[in-house]
């Protein structure tokens, strides 16, 4: 059965959420740079407006919120990701996904709607490929069963959704389900999509450190039906 869906999540309550959203927007807002906001703006065509806080910087502050906060379970984390995308500054999405990441452990089989809610939303590769490797294959890794609702985010009209269930793998090396792999890539072969073209390439171009010979002979195989982009992309690092 899968557990996956369209719509969207209401916003539990939760106390420790509280504390970290109140600790998080006084932080990251008395750390605001307008100059560099609207360059990182442009940077990330204009997906989404920016406080302007670099990468190490706001990690840096990101440890002083959560710091002292007691260790979440899945109400809490929904709770913090919805209302980090209810902002409109895209370093609290940046929150929400590292937040996520460190405590993935303490997601159900049940978050993967929510997950889904968040690569749809305000969506672009900065947010949605760090939610695609480290979150949904961090779900599907401990919950095998999941595997059926890749099979449908495969066939998505979503391109994000597309590629999340194309890149969810990334990390998972020897564990790779390789057939899941070489299908999902075929199944959008002929997307139109820089995003999706991309993502096949660099999905099949992680698995080639693990066994590029699959790759090569995946490719000898079925290379004809791929956009010269992915095709390059895969065999980056091995060669044809």
């Amino acid at each position: 059965m899968r557990v996956t869906g369209a719509g969207a999540t209401d916003v539990p309550r939760s106390v420790p959420a509280d504390t970290v959203m109140e600790r998080l927007t006084t932080t990251y807002a008395a750390a605001a740079d307008p100059e560099r906001a609207a360059a990182m703006r442009a940077y990330m065509k204009d997906v989404a407006p920016f406080l302007g806080i670099p990468t190490p910087e706001r990690r840096v502050l990101s440890r002083s919120v959560v710091r002292g906060t007691p260790r979440p379970d899945e109400r809490d984390c929904t709770a913090v990701a919805l209302r980090c995308w209810r902002l409109p500054e895209r370093e609290y999405q940046y929150f929400a996904v590292d937040y996520l990441r460190r405590h993935v452990t303490r997601l159900s089989s049940g978050f993967l709607p929510v997950a889904r809610q968040l690569v749809s939303t305000v969506p672009w590769w900065d947010t949605v490929d760090a939610l695609a490797a480290h979150v949904v294959g961090g779900l599907v890794a401990a919950d095998p069963a999941l595997a059926e609702d890749m099979d449908a985010w495969i066939e998505d009209d979503d391109l994000w959704v597309a590629r999340t269930a194309l890149l969810h793998q990334l990390p998972y090396k020897e564990r790779t389900d390789t057939e899941r792999l070489f299908a999902y890539c075929l199944r959008q072969s002929g997307h139109p999509d820089f995003f999706v073209r991309k993502a096949i390439g660099w999905c099949l171009r992680e698995y080639a450190k693990t066994d590029p010979e699959a790759v090569r002979d995946f490719l000898a195989r079925e290379g004809e039906r791929f956009a010269p982009l992915s095709v390059r992309e895969a065999l980056k690092n091995i060669g044809a």
